[in-house]
């Protein structure tokens, strides 16, 4: 199993943006050192004070100065906020820079109406997935410049290297992002950190309308990969503690309060105790929003959501207290699956 890892730089405590860039070029690092296959970082709006990643197509290119090997992209660029040429031109850039390094992960999501406003989005769009279909569509077309000669896009151009092009991924967590990668023949990540009960019926839809792509940067099989919430501890009840972070901060999110991230004590205390261990053998069905365990559990757990949904990567997601604890976490899971370190 190929593992990945997705850094959304949260921000420390008493910290600033420039402290959570640092870490994730530190995370970044570390990951290619331990062998893991991709690092992404996330797009997220109207929080910085607690999230630093706002920009990933600029956080990209710093990281591809960074690092030396590991692949980097986007988890993801919200696309409904962007024109698909630009997007297109950021990524072949970032190509140009990291030479067959890149990929360009496309999804959606709608912020504060603040946030969007100040953005520019329409909320209000008429057929949101035929619109996110198209401009996915689009900036395929224009990475891979791919456009029929009597389209008016079609003399623009963009920069390139001469290692290949950016990869396109299609980003979700619902059955309809699954529905928008298969009809496109790209490449899908289901983010299960987010709406874990959907997971397999994603990937069933994944499959069952998947077409082999008519576009240039699209696959020929289904191809996937999935997302979760990992942490990851010597024992399993040292790192069921620790998840106390992902847990509190999913009750925060469900009660309004989103983007700040407790520590441990405040974690447990606003639970009202420390979270049982994730078992080792999870009953069928059951999809925890956030697991932890010991590094063979862990591992375990990570095989038993890849069968069920028929894939060979799994994405590291996670939301530890201190930067420290994420590394270690990174490093034990890198333990369990057993990659190779460098």
């Amino acid at each position: 199993m190929d593992l990945s890892i997705v850094d959304l730089s949260p921000v420390p405590d008493d910290g600033t943006a420039s402290d959570a860039y640092a870490n994730t070029v530190e995370a970044a690092q570390q990951a290619e050192r331990l062998g893991y296959s991709r690092f992404w970082v996330a797009e997220h709006h109207g929080m910085a004070d607690s999230i630093a990643g706002t920009t990933p197509e600029v956080l990209l290119g710093h990281l591809a100065a960074e690092t030396e090997s590991i692949r980097l992209g986007s988890g993801a660029v919200l696309l409904n906020h962007y024109s698909p040429f630009k997007v297109a031109e950021q990524f072949s850039v970032l190509d140009a820079l990291a030479p067959g390094r890149i990929d360009a992960g496309l999804g959606r999501a709608n912020g504060s109406p603040a946030a969007d406003r100040a953005l520019g989005t329409d909320r209000r769009v008429q057929n949101p997935d035929k619109d996110h279909s198209e401009k996915i569509e689009a900036v395929v077309n224009h990475l891979y410049d791919d456009y029929p000669d009597e389209h008016p896009y079609s003399d623009l151009q963009i920069p390139r290297s001469e290692a290949g092009t950016p990869d396109p991924w299609v980003l979700g967590s619902s059955p309809s992002s699954a529905a928008i990668a298969a009809k496109l023949g790209l490449p899908y990540c289901f983010a299960a950190f987010i709406r874990p009960q959907l997971a397999t019926q994603s990937f069933e839809a994944y499959r069952e309308q998947f077409q082999p792509s008519s576009l240039a940067g699209g696959v020929d099989e289904p191809e996937g990969m999935i997302a979760v919430n990992a942490v990851c501890a010597e024992t399993d009840d040292e790192a069921a503690r620790l998840r106390a972070v992902a847990e509190a901060s999913y009750k925060r999110m469900q009660r309004g309060v989103v983007g700040t991230r407790p520590s441990i004590e405040e974690a447990i205390d606003e639970l009202g105790s420390v979270p049982e261990p994730t078992p080792a053998t999870l009953d069928a069905g059951d999809w925890p929003r956030a697991i932890s365990g010991s590094p063979e559990t862990v591992a375990s757990l990570l095989e038993q959501f890849a069968e069920r949904v028929g894939i060979d990567e799994v994405m590291i997601q996670h939301i530890h207290a201190t930067h420290d604890d994420a590394l270690r976490s990174h490093e034990l899971i890198a333990d369990g699956v057993g990659l190779n370190y460098q």
